[in-house]
């Protein structure tokens, strides 16, 4: 396995025809507005999100698959395959086989899945045929441990007798606490069907239906069951996600039921979500990702069984989400305690948890909500966490990792996983690593949705796609340097659609809206101006009328549409119930939050800068930032924001109070802790309160 990541991986990208798409198709998945797959949209090289897809494609596929092989995930595999060739066999009872000794948790074999999928996703832009090659060999390792059952679990299958200490003594017995068999599930299957989608192949689909097929009908409330729901909530989404693509029901079935029975077993727990039903939740509590996941399992069952329960329930807590626990940057999960949400408009800033999985789990659910009512204030939030809760916590070149994204930091506060102040390359814990290696690969599928002859253009991207509408394709070509400017081309390349109509999203932040809900605002009276135009001739419409969006009717090939947003700085202030955010101000531009780094700063003392009550702005363009984080990686540009004058206070040695007054240099939230530890600030005080305390 070694040979072939050398060979594979960290070689340069042999390029190939493109794959056969045996389902390069929407699929019915019930909502009335449907995802256009990743499988249609080729993001453009030399763009903002064509430079993330690169570093995925060239470090962080390669590093995650490289990890697979040095820490063991790829040997418990062949350590569950030799004991089900080799059952009861002498070293069973030797120290290199207790399980606890070498698996650092009982969900490791998610970090083959997930780098599984982002690979899988990867291919659609980099096609490769030496990575699928390696994908098939990591298949072939894979299903070898799969017991005759279908039950795959390298946890529990390395030593049936002794199996890691969280995964209790029989199947299922801890699936309520720690043992992850149904989480393990649930990324097995998203990862499959990605596979299958990209490739064709259904040699992981059908591993992935083996074990889905064990639980349907190991897990559930009929006699000989083990009634049981996940610990860690996915299967629920995953499940719903085979039913689409497979129409087998049982898989749909299964999710309904792991969800319908939340709150009804025996274990009760806040943390997990299980503490009562579903459906009398009514607001975001417990550990984030598993909520997130839950959430957008909740979406997937209101739209694949229009129950209006379902839908008033993820309505409800979507609103509670937006409303009193949303960052700024677009992260959820206030407390380090449990990584969990804290309660109504708790957000500390510089020990906020915002973990780098629970912001992809809003993108989720976020996504959901759009196809559910369509309405771009969905989007809004996905566009917003995208941007800064979620590509922060990734180096620009894909090599290091954030777990938890605090809004500041001293420096010294060692807010990351294992104990740790800057980007790390991996994570006894690796979730946000490997989740991060499927996610961003998989963002050309979310630029575009279709309803009936409309199609909706929700983020702005260089692109080329096509994008299937009444069963005819359409072939748009999208060219921008969004999100740095606000102006978008889009041309019709082809349509063979009679009244197909474009709808054009206007964000929340050209709206004047920062988030739907009170909870941010613009202080300042700046309000972005926009306009779109087709072949020259400007267009016009209700948005709100229209949900957000503005509608190009009757589109046709050769057409031009070109869409301007302004892009002022503009200044957002809290609700006054964020305490931690009072008489404090934070700086956007388009959909990116800036923030202070005191190495862009002379190393002032950031967290103590005084913004003035009125600031102006300049924009600096091809800001240079230093890699230094990463031996040999690039430097990188952004447009960086000077303010006026702020005043920064700081004690000096001999204990007297002195005031530097100077601009602050701020550059996009994403980009900072490229160069070491050093103070960061996102919200800067607006007057002299803070020093009464």
């Amino acid at each position: 396995m070694k040979r072939l990541i050398s060979a594979v991986l960290l070689s340069a990208a042999v390029a190939m025809p493109a794959m056969a798409q045996k389902s390069n198709k929407v699929l019915s998945n019930g909502y009335p507005f449907a995802q256009v797959p990743f499988t249609s949209v080729k993001i453009s090289q030399n763009t903002f999100w064509g430079a993330r897809l690169q570093a995925a494609q060239k470090v962080t596929i390669p590093l995650a698959f490289s990890k697979c092989e040095t820490e063991h995930r790829y040997k418990n595999f062949e350590m569950a395959a030799y004991t089900l060739q080799h059952p009861n066999h002498p070293g069973l009872n030797t120290k290199e086989w207790d399980v606890s000794k070498f698996m650092g948790f009982s969900f490791d074999d998610t970090d083959v899945y997930k780098t599984i999928e982002g690979a899988s996703y990867i291919l659609q832009t980099y096609p490769d045929k030496k990575l699928k090659a390696y994908i098939d060999s990591v298949l072939d390792v894979v299903g070898a441990a799969q017991e005759p059952d279908g039950y795959l679990y390298t946890a529990r299958t390395i030593n049936p007798q002794h199996p890691h200490s969280w995964s209790g003594n029989k199947r299922w017995e801890k699936e309520e606490v720690l043992s992850h068999e149904l989480y393990n599930l649930g990324h097995m299957v998203d990862a499959a069907c990605a596979h299958y989608q990209a490739t064709g192949s259904t040699k992981f689909l059908n591993i992935a239906k083996r074990y889905a097929d064990c639980v349907v009908k190991e897990v559930g409330p009929n006699p000989g069951q083990a009634t049981v729901v996940p610990g860690h909530q996915i299967a629920e989404m995953a499940l719903a996600r085979l039913y689409t693509l497979t129409g087998e029901k049982k898989y749909l079935d299964e999710a309904k039921y792991l969800l319908d029975y939340r709150g009804k077993t025996h274990i009760k727990n806040i943390y997990s979500q299980s503490d009562k039903p579903i459906l009398e939740q009514k607001e975001a509590w417990g550990h984030a990702v598993r909520a997130g996941y839950m959430y957008a399992g909740i979406a997937d069952m209101a739209a694949l069984t229009q129950d209006s329960d379902y839908i008033k329930t993820i309505d409800r807590i979507w609103d509670n989400i937006v409303s009193r626990k949303y960052y700024l940057t677009g992260g959820v999960g206030a407390r380090h305690a449990g990584e969990a949400f804290g309660a109504d408009y708790e957000l500390p800033n510089m020990t906020a948890y915002n973990e780098t999985c629970a912001a992809i789990s809003m993108v989720y659910l976020f996504e959901r909500m759009f196809l559910l009512h369509g309405e771009s204030k969905y989007i809004d939030c996905l566009e917003r966490t995208l941007y800064n809760g979620v590509i922060s916590g990734m180096s620009m070149d894909g090599g290091r990792f954030f777990y938890p994204n605090p809004l500041s930091s001293d420096g010294k506060y060692k807010f990351n996983a294992d104990g740790n102040t800057t980007r790390q390359p991996w994570f006894g814990c690796a979730c946000c690593p490997s989740n991060l290696s499927r996610f961003i690969p998989s963002v050309p599928g979310y630029l575009y949705g279709v309803k009936d002859n409309n199609i909706y253009v929700n983020l702005f991207a260089g692109n080329t796609s096509t994008i299937k509408v009444n069963g005819k394709d359409v072939v748009l070509e999208e060219t921008t340097e969004y999100p740095w400017n606000g102006d978008i081309k889009i041309a019709v390349k082809k349509s063979g659609v009679k009244n197909a109509n474009l709808l054009i999203r206007i964000p929340g932040w050209v709206r004047n809206q920062v988030v739907p809900s009170d909870l941010y605002k613009y202080s300042n009276a700046e309000k972005p101006a926009y306009s779109v135009t087709v072949n020259g001739k400007a267009v016009e419409a209700d948005l709100d009328a229209n949900k957000g969006y503005l509608p190009v009717k009757n589109i046709k090939k050769g057409d031009v549409i070109r869409i301007h947003f302004d892009m002022p700085v503009r200044t957002v202030v809290a609700n006054k119930n964020v305490l931690d955010d009072q008489d404090k101000v934070a700086i956007e531009r388009g959909p990116l939050v800036y923030c202070a780094e005191a190495v862009d700063n002379s190393n002032e003392p950031v967290l103590h800068a005084v913004m003035p009550e009125k600031p102006s702005f300049t924009l600096v363009d091809n800001y240079s930032i230093q890699n230094t984080e990463t031996k040999g990686a690039p430097a990188f540009t952004v447009k960086a924001i000077v303010t006026s004058p702020a005043h920064v206070i700081y004690q000096k040695k001999e204990g007297v109070v002195a005031v530097d007054c100077t601009p602050l240099t701020l550059i996009p939230y994403y980009a900072w802790n490229h160069r070491g530890a050093n103070q960061m600030n996102v919200w800067f005080y607006q007057t002299l309160k803070f020093m009464e305390k």
